[in-house]
């Protein structure tokens, strides 16, 4: 009888099924898994939003400007971060 022929599979689920294949060893061991309080979930559950020290210093406020079609398109066309060179040029030239 002949050897089956492995699974290409990339790294990520490699290693998912080394993980698995891990816990049914440990399962026929009789090894149990690690059981975890609600309280002690609640000290390692994973917090949503931004890292820490990631927001900038100076909050941006959204809004609408109108701008003629020619100009507009000269701004995207110049390429990636357009918006942050149209709003620099802006408070260079603003009054006051």
């Amino acid at each position: 009888m002949s050897k089956p022929k492995p699974i290409e599979m990339d790294a990520e689920t490699a290693a998912f099924a080394e993980s698995v294949r891990l816990s049914l060893i440990q399962a026929k061991q009789g090894q149990a898994a690690r059981t975890y309080t609600p309280e002690e979930l609640q000290t390692i559950k994973a917090k949503r939003g931004r890292p820490t020290g990631s927001k900038q210093a100076t909050v941006k406020v959204p809004t609408t400007l109108r701008l003629d079609e020619a100009a507009l398109e000269r701004w995207r066309a110049s390429g990636k971060g357009w918006q942050s060179r149209a709003a620099l040029v802006l408070a260079q030239h603003a009054p006051g």
